[in-house]
């Protein structure tokens, strides 16, 4: 199991999470970060900093939550809109940088209001 997060992060993207991550598993796409489950060590660190609880563990994420554990892996595993391959597990957030493209899921949800 890994960690997860969920929508209330559209949009939003505070990286707070991001800064205290040892392991450097955060992801940042185009409106949301994404947790690579190959690459995140479940050690915690990153669920305390997210100022809207966003950050869920797989096995304790709620039916709303839950939809985001496969659109997580999607991020990584799937070939995303406007690109050639899937990202796959690159070893860190540093080395690619932003992403700059979301899942499906997350692309059509609605802009929220800043």
């Amino acid at each position: 199991m890994t960690y997860v997060i969920a929508e209330a992060c559209v949009d939003l993207m505070d990286r707070s999470c991001v800064d205290v991550c040892p392991v450097d598993c955060i992801y940042t796409g185009e409106r949301k970060l994404y947790i690579n489950p190959a690459e995140c060590i479940e050690c915690g660190a990153c669920e305390p900093e997210c100022p809207v609880d966003s950050i869920v563990l797989e096995q304790a994420a709620s039916g709303a939550e839950a939809t985001h554990i496969s659109d997580n892996a999607a991020f990584f595993y799937d070939v995303l809109p406007g690109r050639d391959a899937p990202l796959g597990d690159p070893g860190g957030a540093s080395v690619v940088g932003p992403i700059g493209v979301d899942t499906p899921l997350v692309s059509a949800l609605p802009a929220r209001e800043s």
